[in-house]
């Protein structure tokens, strides 16, 4: 046999090598495509008890209460549950304690730009380099870590009109400077505020002018307010600012107040939108430990706020129908307030 014969190839089967490799393409979708099902199982399996959760303890509870205001639905008298359409939402509208409520609830959150500024303010001072600022760090933070009700039981102690050392301090200021005579606030057990409103009703009067309840609580939430976490945030936001914009400041010749003006407020302007966000959400959702805890609501409902009064109609009047009227318009009110600012407000920052 010559060695330029060819060989019989009866019966054998050439398979051409793009088949190969087309064959082992598919191979390979098929095995991506059951990694993928597999991972998305597993995501799915991981993701699940959170889901759970947020169904049955929060998207479940929302959905019962926007169903439960539109019935009468009254615990004490269960036998006459029935669907009354918007006859809550009517009832509170026109209901002068709701709009009063209101009031006391924005009242209170007067106190948020001193204790943002504040936050800020510390913030700056313990973002300096200097011994010991670890120290000071975790003593401005540490009240954080107090239970709220040991805070307010001590602040009510503190707030005492007889024996509490907030007038006592104010009776020795006022006596160095001949005004020994003026009459202590009386706190707590005072309607009296710093812009004459009158707890019961929509209007203003001089005789409700002055200091009271409503003040001692902007007091003390301003206090607890300043070394927390809004401190720590505006903390992380002073620290990642690049120093070369600073030295490129002061290479211009810029001031201190300049340098905060066009350098730091500009860097922590989305730390401040998040911030200010937050503050009014838990401004407009605050109220009811300081009122169960220190005031009881009172006095004649001047520290009665909106969460205060969706707990007395619910878990005292038992009028659940109309708890979860008011419990609704307070998210509605929220999730207003939250779009409009952030439609609005985050036009101005840069991320």
């Amino acid at each position: 046999m010559s060695t330029g014969e060819e060989l019989p190839t009866a019966g054998v089967q050439q398979v051409p090598i793009a088949a190969i490799g087309a064959a082992g393409q598919g191979l390979k979708t098929r095995a991506t495509k059951g990694g993928a099902g597999n991972q998305t199982a597993a995501a799915v399996m991981f993701l699940l008890p959170n889901f759970l959760g947020f169904a049955i303890f929060t998207a479940g509870p929302v959905i019962f209460a926007l169903v439960a205001s539109f019935t009468n639905w009254d615990l004490l008298h269960p036998h006459r549950f029935q669907w009354i359409g918007i006859e809550n939402f009517k009832e509170l509208l026109s209901d002068s304690r709701f709009w009063a409520y209101l009031i006391n609830t924005l009242y209170l959150m007067l106190g948020l730009p001193i204790s943002i500024a504040g936050s800020l303010f510390l913030a700056i001072l313990l973002n300096q380099r200097i011994r010991g600022i670890i120290a000071y760090r975790t003593m401005f933070y540490l009240p954080t870590f107090t239970a709220g009700v040991a805070l307010m039981i001590m602040w009510k102690a503190l707030l005492n009109p007889d024996y509490g050392p907030i007038n006592g301090v104010l009776h020795w200021m006022l006596a160095h400077v001949g005004l020994g005579a003026v009459e202590m606030p009386q706190w707590l057990v005072s309607m009296s505020n710093l812009l004459g409103l009158d707890p019961e009703r929509v209007q203003f009067s001089w005789k409700f002018f002055g200091l009271g309840a409503k003040d001692a609580l902007i007091l003390m939430g301003i206090w607890t307010a300043i070394g927390g976490n809004n401190m720590l945030l505006y903390l992380a936001a002073l620290s990642n600012v690049p120093p070369e914009l600073y030295e490129a400041a002061e290479i211009d010749g810029a001031s201190r107040w300049a340098q905060f003006r066009h350098v730091t407020w500009p860097q922590i302007a989305p730390t401040t939108f998040f911030i200010t966000v937050m503050s009014i959400i838990g401004g407009l959702q605050a109220g009811f430990e300081q009122a169960r805890v220190m005031t009881e609501g009172g006095p004649a409902g001047a520290t009665t706020t909106l969460t205060y009064h969706i707990y007395l109609k619910a878990f005292e009047e038992f009028q659940m129908g109309y708890a979860s009227a008011i419990a609704w318009i307070l998210f509605l009110m929220i999730a207003g307030f939250t779009m409009i600012h952030w439609k609005f407000a985050s036009k101005e920052l840069n991320y």
